[in-house]
């Protein structure tokens, strides 16, 4: 059995090999904290149907500049919104990547929802952030951690979201 599969969950330092830009602040014991790059509102209906996918339109929200207010702080109201998170991440292969939501956005009514990463996904990847109680989000501020547990496998992920929110793909925006 080789190292990789000796522990469930990497450590902190590990996974922070394998996403960037990085700071010491964001490397936990066991993860490395995701921040906020841009936050979208969807406009649109999406479809989800057997043979395939429509992501709905969306829209970036504002940045607030308010003379009481933070630059580069998003002001969010009560409702659902898409975060799409600072850091480009590479999950590697005999891993998978769990995103979970840091405990102040549970403390301030926010909850996070996200999805599996497979062994092999590459891209700057998104989040569901459900807002229960008006909040200010500065952008670049630590909302998600993402953790590593060694995983078999049979292949790496080569799905359509591959590659997304990064420089000559998906941007998003």
């Amino acid at each position: 059995m080789r190292r990789a599969l000796e522990y469930m969950y990497r450590s902190g330092t590990f996974v922070a090999d394998h996403v960037s830009p990085t700071t010491d602040e964001q490397v936990q014991p066991n993860g490395v904290d995701l921040t906020v790059d841009i936050v979208f509102e969807q406009r649109d209906p999406g479809r989800i149907t057997t043979d395939g996918k429509e992501i709905g339109d969306r829209v970036a929200r504002p940045l607030e500049q308010r003379e009481q207010k933070a630059p580069d702080t998003y002001y969010l109201p009560e409702g659902s919104y898409v975060v799409r998170y600072g850091e480009r991440i590479r999950i590697p292969e005999e891993h998978v990547g769990f995103v979970y939501p840091r405990s102040s956005l549970m403390r301030n009514s926010c909850m996070l929802n996200t999805a599996v990463w497979d062994a092999g996904y590459e891209g700057r990847g998104e989040g569901l952030l459900q807002v229960h109680h008006d909040v200010e989000l500065e952008r670049g501020a630590r909302i998600a951690q993402l953790v590593f547990a060694a995983a078999d496998h049979q292949d790496v992920y080569d799905g359509s979201y591959q590659g997304e929110n990064l420089v000559g793909g998906d941007d998003g925006v």
